[in-house]
């Protein structure tokens, strides 16, 4: 690292990248908690809450590369803030949801955009400013929020679910994103600019969006990261559901979905440094040679011992290709674009994830178990293998 990243103001920034995609990550995952004892006490079907979690991981997408445009040009401060606010604002309304329609607006929409504004395209931006030289290992620092938060918050709320309800683990969600907010601000002053150019100044050099179109490179990234979000974010809203269908106690499972963070803590530190020396391809075919091994292996064995290696060993992918998203994009097409380019993989991400939650509900309500599901997602996960291959 350079002596640049030494300082109280680039450990700063990486608190606060940190702290925002901890809160945030943990957030986002708390759907896939609450999504058996929300559908039993409101009389819904999973496709409903399917279809919640979908409508908010295409919102959120959009949002991500918006905010990713935002932070090439205007201040970070404002976007991440004005994120975590509306952010508070939906995820909070969830405790007063008696219809679809509700939980569609306050979490689909509202809590999806303040969630995707404060994510991890505005802070890989503000990562990749200060730590130009080990972009990989920062990224992976910060990225690891996600995981940590989804290991501390569900595992917090899974414990005093059967205490406190769903509607009050909303509330302190609300609570969580609202606190931090005096953090951003504070450590994300006018002082952080002039940092800013001095540690890496912006040029008018790289490729744009539209060229960066007409490369292969893009494409084949576009499409490993789109099999990637399809399938995370099924495993994110169904798998607690899915122990649950085969016998595994309700706090177990909720256990495992916070377990999922821990291991995937893992992974994405150990793909972060692997990145930082021998680039990120080799790490993100790893990624989806592994997903061909756990997803066999739960089309073959459903016990316990299965379920909960599948959701262990799953998470060591979870956020794998997370940090790498800037360094491919950085790699091939410059830094100048670098918010715009890296936001729109990460928009497809979350949009095929998406999907990916809403046709893990549909195929369920239709065929009453996931093994079809598992079928598709090992084959998606040969075909990202593949594309990974070729990335250069």
């Amino acid at each position: 690292m350079t002596e640049t990243k030494l300082t109280r103001a680039s450990l700063a920034v990486l608190i606060v990248g940190f702290l925002v995609l901890f809160v945030g990550g943990g957030s986002r995952f708390a759907i896939g908690l609450v999504l058996k004892p929300m559908a039993e006490e409101l009389d819904w079907t999973r496709g409903a809450l399917g279809a919640t979690a979908g409508i908010f991981l295409v919102v959120s997408a959009v949002c991500m590369f918006v905010s990713g445009r935002l932070s090439d040009r205007f201040s970070l401060r404002s976007v991440l803030c004005g994120g975590l606010l509306i952010s508070a604002l939906g995820i909070g309304s969830m405790s007063y949801v008696s219809t679809p329609w509700q939980a569609l607006l306050f979490y689909g929409i509202v809590f999806a955009v303040g969630n995707g504004l404060a994510s991890i395209a505005p802070v890989g931006v503000m990562i990749s400013r200060w730590f130009a030289d080990r972009i990989g290992l920062a990224n992976a620092t910060t990225t690891s929020g996600i995981g940590i938060g989804q290991l501390f918050i569900i595992a917090g709320l899974a414990t005093a679910l059967s205490d406190i309800g769903w509607r009050s683990a909303f509330v302190w969600l609300a609570i969580a994103n609202l606190v931090l907010l005096p953090v951003v601000f504070a450590n994300l002053g006018r002082s952080q600019a002039g940092a800013f150019a001095r540690t890496a100044p912006r040029t008018d050099s790289g490729t744009t969006l539209r060229e960066a179109m007409r490369t292969r490179q893009f494409w084949l990234l576009l499409l490993a990261y789109a099999i990637c979000g399809f399938q995370d974010f099924f495993v994110a809203t169904h798998i607690v559901a899915f122990a649950q269908d085969h016998d595994v106690d309700t706090l177990l499972a909720g256990y495992m979905l916070a377990a999922m963070g821990l291991t995937g803590v893992i992974g994405v530190m150990l793909a972060g440094a692997w990145s930082d020396r021998h680039g990120p391809k080799r790490a993100t075919v790893f990624c989806f040679l592994l997903r061909i091994a756990i997803f066999g292996l739960i089309l073959f064995d459903q016990s316990t011992v299965s379920v909960a290696t599948f959701a262990l060993l799953y998470g060591i992918t979870f956020w794998l290709t997370a940090p790498l998203t800037v360094v491919f994009t950085r790699n091939a097409f410059g830094a100048a674009h670098l918010g715009a380019i890296s936001g729109l993989i990460v928009m497809v991400h979350h949009m095929c994830g998406g999907l990916g939650a809403y046709v893990g509900a549909a195929i369920f309500d239709a065929q009453g178990n996931y093994d079809l599901v598992f079928v598709l997602m090992f084959a998606l996960s040969v075909a990202a293998a593949a594309a990974s291959a070729r990335l250069r």
